[in-house]
């Protein structure tokens, strides 16, 4: 049974179109179909964003790079991304990214990424790092 079947359906059950309890039961189910579809469209842009982050690193750096929010890395020499903020803060490695890494571990091959995959990675960065990660990136102020 589809959605809109199932909703003529308790509608149906409901009274006669245009009875009290019809007009009720039609305003609750609107109701909660904006409540169930509002979270969902809220979440969308910051999801495509940190899928199209992740599909860069797995296309990208996962040969040698621990990806995910846990895993080795393939490659012992490689960090795994998940720490990257505990050496320095995810967002200063956007720079590097646009411009080129040509440090890092030996076998780094040179990366340079647009202006929107930057943004893209960086925000996936931000999302896996591990909570003590995220407070190494503050600097302490004395």
């Amino acid at each position: 049974m589809s959605d809109r079947t199932f909703i003529l359906a308790v509608l149906h059950l409901g009274g006669h179109k245009g009875s009290r309890l019809h007009v009720e039961l039609k305003r609750w189910l609107l109701s909660a179909a904006f409540l169930i579809a509002a979270p969902a469209q809220a979440a969308s842009p910051h999801s495509d964003v940190e899928l199209r982050g992740r599909v860069l690193a797995e296309r990208n750096c996962a040969m040698c790079h621990a990806i995910g929010r846990a895993g080795a890395s393939p490659n012992s020499a490689a960090p795994p991304f998940r720490d990257l903020g505990r050496r320095y803060p995810v967002d200063d490695l956007a720079e590097a990214l646009a411009e080129g890494i040509i440090t890092g571990h030996p076998a780094m091959p040179e990366f340079r990424f647009s202006p929107a995959e930057v943004n893209d990675l960086i925000h996936y960065l931000r999302t896996i790092q591990t909570h003590e990660a995220a407070f190494a990136q503050v600097p302490v102020i004395r």
